[in-house]
């Protein structure tokens, strides 16, 4: 993925500074560095910042192969103000399928592990796809539908985010779940013109509000958020600037846990992907955040 910060004549966006990893020098093979989130408000690295940037640094290592799945689970919590290292191992390159494992390190402990799947171009077989629903256009929702506050918290990324969360009276819900959102998302900046760039990206924003879908059934319900693991099916091509439909679902919780689990259509009805996660929501302790959050207050001099 070497296009991410060149072939856009405006200065680059932050995802793609995030995404633009160093590889290290040194006896290690296939190890790369990735920037801090820098978060105005967060002590914590948001998990899809992480899983965005494990799996851009297993891409670096396959040729003639795009990303299909890939399955994470978060270990330890992460320094938002701090790089990340990423480890790749290679157990195997296939004719049709590879597959790569990456551990994310701060301080030489493992943050994150993940394994991803990479398939070649040029396969065929049947075709089918779920339906999306009938959900307002975004330029058809009200204004105060927009909601940053759902994102990881900097305010370089929210600036570059649009996402809106559709009001459960705007469409028909689904019957058969007690929980449950749906979101239009989209980057408000153009993006590079490659596929594996826009998967990253996805990895990156799949994260993003997905848990609260599993709080839509306890409004007010004060918890403790923290994603557990992750996984996503990249299914068809897609675009990340243009609007994505986050279809949400939480079929469960139960012990301090939510599954969580959401289809991601574009604007003309495809399914492109399906993104399933596990995480903390524990009752939250008084005086406790949902998240932890920086103190505002200044350091002393």
């Amino acid at each position: 993925m070497s296009a991410t910060l060149s072939n856009l004549s405006e200065s680059p966006t932050y995802i793609q500074r995030i995404l633009d990893l160093e590889r290290c020098d040194g006896n290690e093979p296939d190890t790369f560095r990735g920037a801090a989130m820098h978060s105005d408000h967060f002590v914590r690295t948001f998990g899809g910042h992480v899983a965005g940037q494990a799996l851009v640094a297993a891409t670096r290592t396959v040729e003639g192969k795009k990303v299909h799945s890939l399955h994470g689970y978060f270990l330890r919590p992460g320094d938002a103000n701090a790089e990340t290292e990423y480890r790749v191992g290679r157990p195997r390159d296939g004719r049709s399928f590879a597959t790569r494992t990456v551990e994310a390190l701060q301080g030489g402990e493992v943050l994150f592990s993940m394994q991803a799947s990479f398939h070649r171009a040029g396969d065929e077989g049947p075709e089918h796809s779920d339906e999306m629903r009938a959900v307002p256009a975004p330029d058809e929702l009200p204004a105060e539908t927009k909601a940053p506050n759902l994102g990881p918290g900097s305010r370089h990324d929210l600036n570059e985010w649009d996402i809106r969360v559709v009001p459960p009276e705007m469409y028909s819900p689904n019957q058969y779940t007690t929980s449950q959102q749906v979101v239009w998302f989209r980057s408000t900046r153009r993006l590079p013109d490659e596929d594996t760039f826009h998967a990253c990206t996805l990895t990156y924003m799949s994260d993003m509000t997905l848990l609260h879908s599993a709080l839509a059934a306890h409004p007010g319900h004060q918890v403790q958020l923290a994603s557990l693991d992750h996984a996503v099916w990249f299914l068809r091509p897609f675009r990340a600037d243009e609007w994505l439909l986050y279809d949400q679902i939480s079929p469960s919780a139960h012990a301090g846990r939510a599954l969580t689990h959401g289809r991601i259509f574009d604007q003309q009805g495809r399914l492109v992907a399906v993104v399933v996660q596990e995480g903390l929501t524990r009752n939250l302790r008084e005086g406790a955040h949902a998240v932890p959050e920086r103190d505002p207050r200044p350091e002393p001099m």
